[in-house]
């Protein structure tokens, strides 16, 4: 779910889109073109690779079970490569409808709920 707030002039304004895994991946491979390309021109072979890395995210979660949201940053970056790529997995996650969030104190636990 993805929630936006402001103002349209002196009309305040709150949305709130729901976005399946699907639609946080087309989304993501907008992000994924090459300088230049036209936005909806993904290419095909990038797609397979981010379909992979989510799918060892995901994995890696549910392996652990329940893991704090530095942890699991750490992992993610680890397993990504670089910390801007762990980030967005660690936000997929968060939106994900197999992974629970609740409040842990100084950070927030993850928790695997789906399958």
């Amino acid at each position: 779910m993805l929630r936006i707030r402001g103002t349209i002039g002196d009309l305040p304004v709150d949305l709130t889109v729901e976005m399946d895994d699907g639609d946080w991946a087309r989304l993501g491979a907008q992000f994924q073109t090459a300088p230049g390309a036209p936005a909806g021109a993904a290419p095909a072979a990038a797609a397979k690779p981010n379909d992979d890395l989510w799918q060892s995210a995901q994995d890696l979660l549910r392996n652990a079970g329940q893991l704090s949201g530095l942890e699991l940053l750490d992992q993610l970056e680890g397993l990504a490569g670089d910390a801007a790529a762990g980030k967005r997995l660690l936000v997929r996650l968060r939106h994900s409808a197999k992974v629970k969030v609740a409040s842990g104190g100084d950070t927030p636990l993850y928790r695997w709920v789906g399958d």
